[in-house]
């Protein structure tokens, strides 16, 4: 029989998902650090804390995958406690209860209060924005709002994290500051939908507004722009980012498809001729602006055709930066009532095409910017390299730089001027100049 030893309680956070559950799993943190937990991110600790995602069917897979292993580890006695939290267990509690019963206790999205008291924490409300961050010191995430009121078929997201709350700007600016004291240079703004922000206080869209106060923040160089909504955009936002150096010339904007009847079926609020007609704006405002946007694939009723017309479009386009996924039948969405009658490998075979001309596409304006110099942020050092971006590069998702660590030495967390020497399709290659 195990003994319990008097060793104290480390409480170890892991963070599945997006980075909305990086930026809640970082405020959990702080939370636990001001009640005087020993608290570390995906390291060992006899107390395990999951915050999961429940967004498409691999997201999900991989949640319960996780709370399974450290439900085995707790019955093996290797840890002593599991909680749960996060969108999968907010969508899902009666059935993980059951499934999965050696948890020690599921929580939904809101319920940050009673899973800090269940591990012996308090909620501090003058913690207002103070977190520990878990991304490398130079940059942050900043959720502007949270939860979403647009009415899309395929997602499952309103029903995890519920109406468009926006943050106000004095909240935001002060959380600003204090990432700037600790050393942050580079804010990523995240929310279901940057859009629509301020109109629920503010009676409006506010989201210039709130890029001129985060401007003025001493210590911040770049603002990134992420999960814009085509729809309603706030076009004084590009004349923004045009005239202040310290916002990335780049907007993150999930389009999903481009096909009429699938938009409509979609309920995107929105057309191929209105999005190409928003883009072609985006690009005269701004020029030189990266566009990252996310395409599905396999939606209910897509035909031949409707991909087609997809296909060619991204040719046309010629996103930056394009992701593409297999559409995921989600129950208690209006679309989980059309019959999911595309094939799961034409899904796949559909999902593989596009990416396919992706490549191709950012190969080619990778070529382009061999022999020229950009601005860069040194992230990290791994292996030979020291890795860094330009502001057409979010972390994660984008092309990295690589630098040879054994011929140039540069700090990591500062900016350096780089000259581009060779690009892959994803990544460039620069030495400092």
């Amino acid at each position: 029989m195990r003994t319990k030893s008097l060793k104290k309680n480390k409480i170890n956070v892991i963070t599945l998902g997006c980075s909305k559950n990086v930026y809640d799993s970082e405020v959990l943190m702080g939370q636990l650090k001001a009640s005087g937990k020993e608290v570390v991110h995906e390291e060992e600790g006899n107390i395990v804390v999951i915050n999961t995602c429940g967004f498409i069917d691999n997201a999900k897979a991989e949640s319960v995958n996780m709370i399974l292993e450290y439900a085995d580890k707790k019955e093996r006695g290797i840890v002593d406690k599991v909680f749960v939290t996060g969108c999968l267990s907010e969508r899902y509690r009666p059935d993980l209860e059951k499934e999965i019963p050696n948890v020690d206790q599921y929580f939904g999205t809101t319920e940050l209060p009673g899973l800090l008291k269940a591990l012996g924490a308090d909620y501090k409300h003058e913690l207002l924005g103070e977190r520990l961050t878990t991304t490398p010191k130079n940059y942050a995430y900043l959720k502007i709002a949270e939860g979403c009121d647009r009415p899309c078929s395929f997602c499952a997201i309103p029903l995890m994290r519920g109406k468009h709350v926006s943050q106000t700007i004095e909240k935001l600016v002060k959380e600003a500051e204090g990432l700037a004291k600790n050393g942050v240079k580079e804010l990523i703004l995240i929310a279901q939908d940057l859009t629509y922000y301020g109109l629920d206080i503010y009676k409006k869209r506010n989201l210039g507004e709130l890029l001129e106060a985060l401007v003025k923040v001493e210590g911040i160089e770049w603002i990134r722009l992420h999960y814009a909504f085509p729809s309603g955009f706030p076009m004084d936002v590009l004349e923004i980012m045009k005239r202040e150096p310290k916002i990335c010339n780049y907007i993150d904007i999930p389009l999903q498809h481009i096909s009429d009847p699938i938009l409509k079926s979609m309920k995107r609020g929105t057309t191929k001729e209105k999005t190409t007609k928003l883009l072609k704006e985006f690009r005269e405002a701004v020029p030189g602006m990266t566009i990252r946007t996310t395409l599905i694939v396999g939606y209910p009723g897509e035909t031949q055709e409707d991909f087609e017309i997809m296909r060619d479009w991204v040719q046309e386009m010629k996103f930056e930066r394009l992701g593409c996924f297999a559409y995921s039948h989600e129950e208690n969405t209006t679309a989980f009532e059309l019959v999911d009658d595309v094939p799961a490998d034409v899904k796949q075979n559909r999902a593989n095409e596009i990416m396919e001309l992706q490549s191709q596409i950012s190969w080619d304006l990778n070529q382009e910017k061999i022999g020229k110099t950009f601005r860069c942020i040194i992230d990290r050092k791994e292996g030979a390299h020291f890795i860094g971006r330009t502001e057409f590069d979010s972390p994660d998702v984008d092309n990295e730089v690589l630098i040879d660590a054994s011929k140039h030495y540069v700090k990591t967390g500062e900016f350096v001027m780089v000259k581009i020497t060779d690009a892959t399709e994803f990544d460039l290659y620069a030495e400092p100049v």
